[in-house]
């Protein structure tokens, strides 16, 4: 902490608030995130042991089960099971904004001539960095359990930056979800409130086919359904239909409406903790 403030102090507020200082200040708050990724054992399992828990879980005990027409249950599984590791994965913005709420590290940090969203916009980045390094490990994990992929370089970069786009909207969702609630039990229960029924009221798991109609519905026209089906198309061929465009369209919606009203909540609420 004093190291970092040492850093913020050593420029004038005047040029702090300039896009280049913005950047700065952002840079050096999620190297503060990443770096507690890293010395924390609790973050460092869940990076690596769950995403690859619930794809043994669903390939072995479900997939027997399941039937997904001309695709293996593997290849149609990775795209759901990468997408729920990424969605799950970005709740931790929600705990940690409230982390740094409760310990009273925003209050010092108003204190100091920094950028006043860098604190979120940090958040974000150490997720898109947790999240990337959870799905290479899923990815590795997938060819272990017999996924095999047609995708070419091309189809690979798609998937790549889809994963990007979709990992920065829900971070920014899940900072909103983390700055309407005071504690951390309730930040754990309200990102799962909200991520656990797009999570399995999609095809990530099962065809949309077999659901009751107004289930699939809502199962087929959803965001999280779309950014499967779009990976799916991308990583082992499957008809992509309208899924590409729409799973950008719904990630752009997301950030367009989550960016602006964190931010209004994160100066909202850190007003209030200074009072």
């Amino acid at each position: 902490m004093n190291h970092i403030s040492a850093i913020l102090t050593k420029v004038s507020p005047e040029r702090r608030s300039s896009l280049y200082w913005a950047l700065s200040d952002c840079w050096v708050l999620t190297r503060r995130s990443i770096k507690h990724i890293t010395r924390n054992l609790d973050q460092l399992l869940s990076l690596i042991i769950m995403p690859i828990m619930f794809l043994i879980l669903f390939r072995y005990v479900f997939g027997g089960a399941i039937d997904t027409g001309g695709i293996t249950y593997p290849n149609f599984l990775l795209a759901g099971v990468l997408v729920e590791s990424l969605a799950f994965g970005s709740s931790n913005t929600t705990v940690n904004i409230v982390l740094d709420l409760k310990r009273g590290i925003v209050d010092r940090f108003r204190s100091l001539p920094m950028n006043s969203s860098a604190l979120l916009s940090s958040h974000v980045m150490a997720d898109l960095f947790r999240n990337t390094i959870s799905s290479l490990i899923m990815v590795a994990a997938g060819f272990v359990v017999g996924f095999r992929p047609t995708a070419g370089p091309v189809e690979w970069l798609l998937v790549f930056g889809l994963l990007l786009l979709f990992t920065f909207a829900m971070s920014w969702f899940c900072a909103i979800l983390g700055l309407l609630v005071k504690s951390v039990e309730a930040a754990q229960w309200i990102s799962f409130m909200f991520i656990m029924p797009l999570t399995f009221v999609s095809s990530a798991f099962v065809p949309t086919d077999g659901m009751p109609a107004a289930v699939r519905l809502f199962a087929d026209n959803q965001p999280f359904t779309q950014v499967i089906e779009a990976m799916r198309a991308w990583l082992v061929g499957t008809p992509i239909g309208n899924a590409g465009w729409l799973s950008v369209v719904w990630c752009a919606g997301i950030m367009l409406f989550s960016v602006p009203v964190a931010t209004w909540l994160f100066r909202r609420r850190a007003r209030v903790t200074t009072v």
